[in-house]
């Protein structure tokens, strides 16, 4: 139904009638007849006003009682920001590799490969980090129980003690090793591995595989059966220059051996002290930081310095990352454990949180055709954890609410960036307060018909 029609007709016939009595009004009309005239009028009189009244109330409360337009909102996007670019430390060296285990949404699934690398890719010498392949090559051949066994008991005899000599002339690094001395395999491996000693990695080579040509040949099917095919290793120590390998296959070596509960355990250890062989510290003077936990030095002079690296880099995402990486063919021993721990602490800052929004900030307005006004704001201050510049996207969603007060939550915007994502809510500021009924009566154009309040 809509509003009601003006005044009806009756109103007309009644003027009709008045002017048609004094037409024929004087003394030829009975009295009577003047007089039933007269209260025929009054009748219709009355009735008129009534009609009026009625159609005059009917207005006033169907204007009070209309349903009324919805507010208009209008909603203005944020301003999606963008994080600051990561600047990852390049290693100054003749090639470098690094592989990020954990962090495949926000770098790609590639880098769990080899994410960072520079160089040509080719063979290069390796020098001791070869005694990392010397003891998973062992380890193949005679597994130990556990990281903490201590395997069969080698004793050690006078040729094992010439080795003594034999490699001090040749600058290598050395171990105590007397004549008669016996200790674990464990004890042994970690021996060769912590202070990185050449004598120990020949006597036990030649030990397990009897030797030096069996412990070669087991050698070569060991690298051949992981698809080491960039590896070549002539000798057990890494003093010969012609033990090669290429970044890509010393990664892949890297991991293997951060796998191996025994030599992962010993690597990661900074001293130690075992009888028969004393004191022991370890080559890798980064141990502890930077979140590294091995792996192996090498060093075959100036402009031949070697590092084949773990860590457990801390980014503040919810897992740490595994990071493997190799620097081969440094400077000097400081410039590549500078440039390692800069790469890591690249990484480490290119993780970041970016914030996207602050409490208050306005995403939209609402407004009434009676000029009551509100305003459309982030309840609450937002951040999102990302890598480097990953593109962040947002988007926003509002609501029709049922009452328009202050600080009633009328929807959210969301943000998401690579795997993670987060939510604020947006909220009323001011509330929208109903028109008066001055504002009603005088503005029927801007009110529903009343059938739209049956929805």
């Amino acid at each position: 139904m809509t509003a009601p029609d003006q005044p009806v007709d009756a109103l007309t016939d009644f003027a009709e009638l008045l002017a048609h009595e004094q037409e024929f009004s004087g003394d030829r009309i009975d009295p009577a007849v003047r007089r039933r005239r007269r209260r025929r009028g009054l009748i219709i009189t009355a009735v008129c006003i009534v009609l009026l009244l009625a159609v005059t109330g009917g207005y006033i409360g169907w204007a009070l009682t209309a349903p009324l337009t919805p507010p208009a909102v209008t909603t203005r996007t944020p301003e999606v920001p963008v994080g600051a670019a990561a600047a990852v430390t390049t290693p100054t060296a003749t090639a470098s590799a690094i592989s990020v285990a954990g962090a495949d949404p926000y770098l790609g699934e590639a880098a769990s490969a080899t994410w960072s690398a520079t160089g040509t890719g080719e063979p290069l010498p390796i020098a001791s980090i070869t005694k990392l392949i010397t003891a998973l090559v062992i380890l193949d051949a005679v597994p130990l129980a556990s990281a903490d066994a201590p395997g069969p008991t080698i004793t050690f005899s006078k040729s094992d003690h010439d080795l003594y000599d034999e490699y001090y002339v040749q600058g290598a690094t050395i171990a105590p090793m007397p004549t008669g001395t016996s200790m674990s395999l464990h004890d042994a491996l970690a021996v060769m591995l912590i202070p990185s000693a050449s004598n120990y990695a020949d006597a036990l080579s030649s030990r397990i595989f009897g030797s030096q040509s069996a412990f070669l040949g087991a050698t070569r099917d060991w690298l051949a059966s992981h698809g080491l095919t960039g590896t070549t290793v002539t000798e057990p120590t890494g003093i010969s220059p012609r033990n090669t390998s290429t970044p890509a296959d010393l990664l892949a070596i890297a991991k293997l051996a951060a796998a191996h509960p025994a030599i992962a355990r010993i690597v990661a250890t900074p001293s130690v002290v075992i009888p028969g062989a004393g004191p022991l510290h370890n080559t890798n003077g980064l141990l502890g930081i930077a979140g590294i936990t091995g792996l192996k030095t090498g060093n075959l002079g100036e402009g031949m310095h070697n590092l084949l690296y773990t860590s457990t880099l801390d980014v503040g995402a919810a897992q740490p990352l595994a990071v493997t990486g190799v620097v081969l063919g440094g400077a000097s021993r400081e410039s590549v454990n500078a440039t390692v721990v800069a790469a890591l602490e690249s990484i480490r800052s290119g993780f970041h949180e970016v914030p996207v929004a602050t409490e208050g900030q306005e995403v939209g307005s609402i407004s009434t055709p009676w000029g009551s006004t509100a305003t459309l704001v982030i309840g609450e201050s937002a951040s999102i954890f990302t890598w480097s510049d990953t593109p962040i996207e947002l988007t926003m969603d509002i609501d029709t609410p049922l009452t328009y007060r202050d600080g009633t939550v009328v929807g959210s915007v969301t943000w998401t960036a690579g795997p993670n994502t987060v939510t604020a809510p947006v909220t009323i500021t001011g509330s929208i307060d109903p028109p008066t009924e001055w504002w009603r009566l005088t503005h029927p154009s801007e009110l529903g018909s009343l059938t739209d309040a049956g929805g």
